[in-house]
């Protein structure tokens, strides 16, 4: 669909796909695999070995190999970035070779640079996503205001005579953001969800000693992301000031008249798709919200 309806929607679904629902199906390692990926766990659901039905590991490698050729398309009057990641395309536009080389610390930090390689000069559009998730896109050449771009279906063209070394640099916004579920959705009523780019977050027992469920997150709760480059291959963590239900006063009592106490409690959150790496415990992509 996006090969014939340029529209940056299709791409938004590609990307969260490759980063949350694709790849948390397999271990930080590539020994474990589970074909379910469940947006909350009490910590009995975990991958498992190479299992008969050869299927599930097979394609998710086999997903993960072609990941190359996700990233850019091409006409013979453009060139389409539809990934941000450290990469390096060629295309041919007509009877010229065309290079795109791109350095970034994507998803992680929002600057991406595509340097253009190309022997004499020649007039194209170079096409950049912009992605669904992300609030002031900026964008500049050679260390110069982007001037005469068209934004059109989330993708900026941009259309100039382009010189070889001509470096295009983008600044994503990597903010952190409160995800909700439709209405009619009744299990997540009431629950919010944390997003940072294009990645999904979630909560495990091994970074919040609690029970996940008492946890809520007040909706003036500010984040503070981190990146931890000795956790989990190295990824960037989410903090927040949340509230969590004290149980003292409860023990052998099922009901009483009285609610819990809430106490504060500083929550960390780590992508989804590297949950299930360390000791076994709850996990949970969706938290209670409330109001402050």
């Amino acid at each position: 669909m996006l090969r014939f309806d340029l529209d940056s929607r299709y791409a938004d679904v590609m990307e969260r796909a490759l980063y949350n629902g694709s790849i948390s199906g397999i271990s930080l390692d590539g020994n474990l695999y589970f074909y379910e990926n469940p947006l909350a766990s009490d910590g009995t659901h975990h991958r498992q070995g190479w299992f008969g039905c050869s299927c599930c590991p097979t394609n998710i490698l086999r997903l993960i190999a072609s990941v190359g050729g996700y990233i850019y398309s091409y006409t013979d009057t453009d060139v389409i970035v539809h990934l941000y990641a450290q990469s390096e395309g060629a295309f041919e536009l007509g009877d010229k070779t065309v290079t795109l080389r791109q350095e970034t610390n994507y998803p992680w930090q929002g600057d991406v640079a595509i340097t253009v390689g190309i022997k004499e000069p020649r007039k194209f559009a170079v096409k950049l996503r912009v992605p669904g998730w992300c609030d002031g896109f900026e964008v500049g050449i050679n260390g110069e205001p982007c001037e005469g771009a068209v934004l059109n279906s989330g993708y900026l063209a941009i259309e100039r005579l382009w010189s070889d070394g001509d470096k295009i640099e983008i600044s994503i916004p990597m903010l952190v953001k409160r995800m909700y579920a439709h209405p009619d959705v009744s299990g997540d009523t009431g629950l919010v969800a944390l997003q940072r780019g294009p990645i999904v977050y979630c909560l495990e027992e091994a970074d919040n000693a609690t029970c996940l469920q008492r946890i809520s997150l007040p909706d003036d709760a500010e984040f503070e992301a981190t990146f931890e480059p000795d956790l989990l291959g190295g990824v960037v963590t989410i903090a927040a000031e949340a509230q969590c239900l004290d149980v003292d006063g409860w023990d052998e009592v099922l009901y009483r008249d009285t609610p819990a106490v809430s106490q504060p409690l500083t929550i960390k959150a780590i992508p989804y798709y590297a949950w299930d790496n360390r000791e076994p415990g709850w996990m949970s992509v969706w938290i209670s919200s409330v109001v402050s």
